[in-house]
């Protein structure tokens, strides 16, 4: 038997809970790899990086992040006909995008080999999730690994009950929370926060961050502690050299054109041009001056992006004049027009600048719920937002293969904004889908589709609480100035230190996303200038939105589903729904509006025709109806039998009503009189123990009509 070392186990109490790492056991062949404990809920996390790097010079960090969630973790077996977990659902997109933007900022300058972080879920309890705990394990991994990282990294999910800070709350305590956070960080400063909540002061973001960060801090201590204990020697990064004749020939060339171009303030692809061709002509020259030297084009390229980058740090941090001619907390023109498509339920174009956003509302019923079925159990959501980035949307061809993680990270943000701000399903029984397609784009199309969103919705005739508008903040900083920009552009979101994006209402925030590029992170002077300056940009957009639409429709659109929300007791719900669906199908085939019975009692009735509303409303309202004895009812015969006719007087409720009582004369047959599905009045005579007898014939004596003749 193979003797393996002990593995090191290291804990750490962040809240209430405790938090184990442990290395030394699994998954020995991966460059590092840590299982982390909460709980009963287990995740590995493991780090491997490519024998050797890529031969082509790097652009991007070579870098993917998975977080997969095993269905025995929680005793199941996947649905489905293949029974075996496929493709990633969007929790688990959403959770490895939490984990790529936590540990991407903190990779060092020219790493270019293949990265792979997995983060697995080995077991869960029900309690405690794993997506957040999960980057502290990831981080770990990495620590340990011999991949080169700049790290640690820590990450809680913070929440707020009875006006405490939570941290790491438990699956129910979430259910009942006044705001939810994600905040990552290092032993320096904020790196990434995600959240949200119902319209949360600018106090609750700082306080919650503040909070968080002496947690944070124990979580990166202990991942330094099982660095030094058990931590592999880095892999050697082979930085490019850049010529000093390359390097200063192409600032030669380049900056005074660069300045020139910045500080003319050009429109985005008059810009993109410009910049463009003096890029070409760098390459094309460092090449011919170097034909020897292979790397040349690339050692050119580096050089430009370091000058570009510097000078249009500088103008903007000196002049605080913007490349666009926006002072630093400037918004880009903006442009309204809600009700923009006639036939949609609502709709309405949002545009920003040389941002646009065209958003539709639309409204249906319980049955175009999306189902989610995940470890936690199967459940329905009646709200769903869909975020489409086509590549014309910035003069771009590309094959549309589906919404990419950037597509799902970006509707997730603006349904977390908009989502605190719709009605109860009580209140408005409708199920929503808003889909945003991103017609133009130069920045901030996350935040035009919240904007874009409020409007659609307020079109739809949805008495959302208020009006919502979202803003990105970026940063530039030298070290020692900074400056705070408002509503970002595309050139600003690429080279800029920061991305902060912020959603809300007047009274507070809905929904925050953070991402920063310094490895050192935010301080939190800068970030509270940054709440401080959004929430400034937030009223000035809503100004705009307000006085294009005040408020929500007062009615909902005439091609819209009108939908009520009836409720009966629920030991009736067998019987209403009738032996194989049957009483439902006979109010659906009598007034051609769609029923539908849920498990607390609700019956939701829909139908774009308000007469099949009426009528199927009338129905089901006389099902919750009881039978009573004296009182007179139009009933329809369901039945024919030899001693009478069973008649249905209310849906779901029949009587007997004896041959004898079918008319003041004798008859030998009961068909000689009635027929199947035949409309009579009858009157309750009698009750016992839920059997109703009725009478025909007393009616027709009280009113003295002559019995009625046979049927021929």
């Amino acid at each position: 038997m193979t003797n393996y070392p002990k593995p090191l186990r290291l804990e750490e109490q962040v809240g209430d809970k405790s938090i184990s790492f442990e290395t030394g056991a699994l998954a020995k062949q991966a460059g590092g790899a840590v299982l982390l404990r909460i709980g009963d809920t287990v995740v590995l996390s493991t780090a491997v990086q490519a024998h050797k790097p890529k031969d082509t010079p790097p652009s991007f960090v070579p870098l993917s992040c998975d977080y997969r969630e095993r269905t025995y973790a929680a005793g199941k077996i996947p649905g489905g006909f293949f029974k075996r977990e496929g493709k990633s659902r969007e929790k688990e997109v959403l959770a490895s995008r939490l984990t790529d933007r936590s540990v991407r900022p903190l990779f060092p300058d020219y790493f270019n080999t293949e990265t792979q972080v997995v983060n697995l879920l080995m077991s869960f309890d029900g309690v405690n999730d794993a997506d957040v705990v999960s980057v502290n394990s990831a981080s770990a991994a990495l620590m340990i690994s011999d991949i080169p990282w700049n790290g640690p990294v820590a990450a809680v999910r913070i929440g707020k009950i009875d006006g405490k800070f939570v941290m790491n709350p438990t699956n129910e305590q979430r259910v009942t929370s006044e705001m939810e956070m994600v905040i990552c960080g290092t032993l320096q400063g904020i790196l990434m926060v995600e959240g949200g909540g119902n319209e949360l002061p600018n106090s609750d973001l700082i306080g919650a961050m503040e909070a968080a960060k002496p947690e944070l801090e124990k979580l990166c201590r202990l991942q330094v502690k099982m660095r030094e204990a058990v931590g592999k020697p880095k892999t050697a990064i082979a930085t490019p050299e850049i010529k000093a004749d390359l390097k200063a020939a192409v600032e030669e060339m380049v900056k005074a054109e660069i300045e020139r171009i910045l500080s003319s303030k050009p429109e985005k692809k008059a810009m993109e041009k410009a910049l463009e061709e003096i890029r070409v002509k760098a390459y094309t020259a460092m090449t011919q001056k170097y034909p020897e030297d292979a790397t040349a084009s690339y050692q050119a390229k580096t050089v430009f992006e370091d000058v570009l980058s510097t000078v249009w740090r500088r103008i903007t941090l000196d002049t605080k004049v913007r490349t666009d001619g926006r002072q630093t907390d400037e918004i880009r023109e903006i442009s309204i027009d809600p009700g923009f498509l006639p036939r949609t339920h609502g709709s309405a174009v949002f545009t920003r600048g040389q941002t646009q956003a065209l958003v539709v509302a639309t409204l249906g019923t319980s049955d175009d719920k999306q189902m989610l079925d995940a470890l936690e159990g199967k459940t329905f959501d009646r709200f769903m937002l869909h975020y489409n980035f086509p590549s014309y949307s910035v003069g771009e061809v590309k094959p549309d293969r589906g919404p990419g993680r950037r597509e799902i990270g970006h509707g997730h943000l603006a349904k977390r904004a908009l989502l605190p701000l719709l009605p109860t399903e009580e209140v408005f029984p409708y199920t929503i889908r808003l889909v945003s397609d991103i017609l133009e784009s130069n920045g901030s199309s996350s935040m035009a589709t919240v904007c874009g969103g409020s409007l659609s919705l307020f079109d739809a005739g949805v008495p959302m609480k208020a009006a919502c508008s979202g803003i990105a903040m970026g940063l530039i900083t030298d070290g020692s100035k900074f400056a705070v920009l408002s509503d970002i552009a595309g050139l600003e979101d690429h080279y800029g230190d920061m991305d902060f994006k912020i959603t809300g209402t007047r009274k507070g925030v809905t929904a925050l996303q953070m991402d920063v590029k310094l490895a050192t992170g935010i301080p939190m002077n800068i970030m509270k200038d940054a709440i401080e300056q959004a929430t400034r940009g937030r009223l000035h957009i809503l100004d705009l939105m307000e006085k294009a639409m005040p408020t929500h429709r007062a009615d909902i659109s005439e091609f819209a589903p009108r939908i009520v929300k009836l409720m009966i007791p629920k030991d009736k719900i067998g019987a209403f729904i009738g032996p194989g669906g049957k009483n439902i199908r006979g109010i659906q085939e009598r007034t051609g509006a769609n029923v539908d019975v849920e498990d607390d009692g609700s019956v939701f009735i829909s139908s774009c025709d308000k007469a099949s509303l009426e009528a199927a409303k009338y129905m089901v309202e006389q099902f919750s109806m009881e039978v009573e004895v004296g009182k007179v009812y139009k009933g329809k015969v369901v039945s024919i039998v030899d001693f009478g006719a069973f008649v249905e007087v209310l849906p779901g409720k029949e009587g007997l009503l004896h041959i004898s009582e079918i008319d003041v004369r004798r008859i030998n047959r009961v068909d000689d009189v009635l027929k199947m599905g035949q409309e009579i009045e009858v009157k309750c005579i009698e009750e016992n123990n839920g059997k109703y007898r009725l009478s025909r014939k007393v009616l027709l004596q009280q009113s003295g009509q002559p019995g009625q003749p046979a049927r021929k």
